[in-house]
């Protein structure tokens, strides 16, 4: 049978299963056969999970198996160059018709924050994705915005349409009696300059909360 890294030579990267691939990261200085039985001991640590196993913090990872501090620190690495790949793909699908298109946008940077962060969606009549600024970031519970700010760029990049997009660390898309002002607050201040707050959505992680969506945006 060939050695994982011949197949991952010969085949490619996407021959491999998922403790494959996690033998290949941490292989180095440890013979193929003892990094092949460390990345099955993690998998199953994880409960077969790779994506588990990855948001593990590293004082937790490098405990298991013996993994130690370098390759913890290692396969964090991987999982934020995973996260910056799947933001910079995301930026490709510039127009907004939907939550889910918010969503595709933004999952990739904002879901796995362990801080709340608030951002703006400037849009053209036709959707089109004109800016997009974060406005304000804060800690686990929450973060302040200011509705200035945020109609003054729009003004400045002559947006028609606005989208907020926050972010809960606590896993919860439900929003807050403070995220329901802060739409309110935005909306009615959007209008006075013609210009309208078509969303505000929450990402959580694999869950998400569009006011639109739930009618409390028209």
């Amino acid at each position: 049978m060939k050695s994982i890294m011949d197949r991952l030579q010969s085949r490619g990267a996407e021959s491999l299963d998922d403790h494959e691939l996690l033998a290949v990261i941490i292989a180095e200085g440890l013979a193929e056969e003892h990094a092949a039985a460390l990345a099955k001991e993690l998998m199953e640590a994880s409960g077969g999970s790779l994506a588990r196993l990855l948001d593990m913090d590293v004082a937790r990872l490098r405990m298991l198996g013996g993994l130690g501090r370098l390759r913890a620190l290692r396969l964090k690495a991987v999982k934020e160059c995973g996260r910056r790949v799947a933001a910079a793909d995301a930026r490709h699908h510039d127009v907004v018709a939907s939550d889910g298109d918010v969503v595709r946008i933004m999952e990739p940077q904002m879901a796995e924050l362990q801080h709340e962060e608030c951002w703006a969606l400037y849009l053209s009549s036709s959707g089109r994705v004109l800016e997009r600024m974060r406005i304000s970031q804060g800690g686990i519970q929450a973060t302040v915005v200011d509705c200035r700010l945020i109609l003054k760029r729009a003004l400045e990049c002559l947006a028609v349409q606005i989208v907020l997009v926050h972010n809960h660390p606590s896993g919860s898309s439900a929003p807050s009696e403070q995220d329901r002002q802060l739409t309110e607050r935005v909306q009615e201040a959007a209008r006075l300059f013609d210009i309208r707050l078509l969303d505000h959505v929450i990402i959580a992680r694999g869950n998400h909360f569009s006011f639109r969506g739930e009618g409390l945006i028209r």
